[in-house]
């Protein structure tokens, strides 16, 4: 199985207090496994306030929905041994 490394990291975002904010990663490889999104070194689960998918098999994305201040931080996603954070 080849190794999936990160071909386009997560990018510092500023956003208002309310609003939604979405962070994208794109990988090498479709159907990446291990596969893990954090916000300050808590993992993220797929609900109403985060939505976590994957568009066209490579870009997965993390939407935080109605930000508050409790959500200023780093974000990362892992994939394997690879790591980017915004």
């Amino acid at each position: 199985e080849p190794d999936v490394t990160i071909v386009s990291g997560l990018k510092d975002m500023v956003v208002s207090e309310g609003d939604d904010v979405t962070f994208r990663c794109q990988v090498s490889h479709e159907n990446a496994r291990d596969v893990e999104w954090k916000l300050q070194d808590v993992a993220l689960q797929n609900n109403e306030m985060n939505e976590i998918s994957v568009e066209k098999g490579k870009i997965h994305t993390l939407t935080l929905r109605k930000v508050t201040e409790q959500d200023i931080g780093t974000v990362t996603f892992r994939v394997g041994p690879h790591t980017s954070t915004a």
